[in-house]
């Protein structure tokens, strides 16, 4: 079951959609706490995704036994706000925000929360998960890794320069001000991924040319630097950006899933083994 929901974030209204998970083999009672999945969209996206992406992701999940919630950040799709008037700490507080309104759905384990970030998303998952202890995992499919300079290739430096010397530039019909670019610059992914402690999947294909896949392994290389939490790698062969063709996308929301049945097998196993 779905449900098309709103979530308060300060002035704005973020639009988002809920999935409840199923149960077709009754392996859980009623009741029972389910994992959390949040899907965090990339740059002037929507928690629909190129090509439906996230609502093919968050339906299979939903499918397998998993709580999703996929949004609007303020300003794009149907949430409310200026997109471009944002910055990186806006978007870390509304994913933090939309936490809040998932934990509270009910039925929901703490001890399994996960962030899925694609593209910019997954820089702020990264970022929301070092500076929130409630996310658990992250699942991180193209992700930004300099959000200045990887967003500028997108834009062109031209759009960043007109920002700075009108006060505004124009992207794709979003408008957008030196504080969002000035924001891209102040984090640092690379540098803050080693502060979260969780496990870790990094997903990215070859033929990425929006975001280089070397940044997978540079991820994985700073994920295993860490004193706990260990970082798997999927990269998929001739793979784009968005995973657009068919077999691309199966093999990456297979392997997700597959990842995430993992992690809960290692939790259970855990409190079996406490108990």
């Amino acid at each position: 079951m779905e449900r098309q929901i709103s979530i308060r974030y300060g002035q704005e209204e973020l639009t988002a959609s809920l999935h409840y998970p199923a149960h077709p083999e009754g392996k859980k009672g009623e009741g029972e706490r389910v994992p959390l999945i949040v899907i965090c969209h990339g740059f002037v996206g929507s928690r629909v995704g190129v090509d439906r992406l996230f609502v093919k992701t968050a339906r299979e999940l939903a499918g397998a036994g998993y709580m999703v919630l996929r949004f609007d950040y303020a300003g794009c799709g149907e949430s409310s706000g200026s997109y471009g008037k944002e910055g990186l700490e806006s978007m870390i507080a509304q994913t933090r925000t939309v936490l809040d309104y998932a934990l509270e759905c009910g039925n929901v384990d703490p001890s399994q929360v996960t962030l899925i970030g694609h593209s910019l998303g997954g820089a702020v998952a990264i970022l929301t998960a070092v500076r929130d202890r409630r996310v658990k995992n992250l699942v991180l499919w193209s992700a930004v890794g300099y959000p200045l300079s990887d967003i500028l290739k997108i834009t062109g430096r031209e759009v960043y320069e007109h920002a700075v010397k009108e006060g505004s530039a124009d992207f794709l019909g979003f408008e957008f001000t030196p504080v969002f670019f000035d924001s891209l610059g102040m984090f640092q992914p690379f540098q803050e991924a080693v502060k979260f402690g969780g496990n870790v999947l990094v997903v990215h294909g070859t033929s990425d040319d929006t975001i280089p896949v070397d940044y997978a392994f540079l991820y994985q290389k700073v994920f295993w630097t860490r004193p706990e939490g260990r970082c798997d790698k999927e990269i998929i062969f001739q793979g784009n950006h968005t995973f657009s063709s068919g077999p691309h996308c199966n093999q990456l929301i297979h392997r997700t899933k597959e990842w995430l049945k993992e992690q809960q097998k290692q939790q259970q196993d855990w409190q079996h083994w406490i108990i």
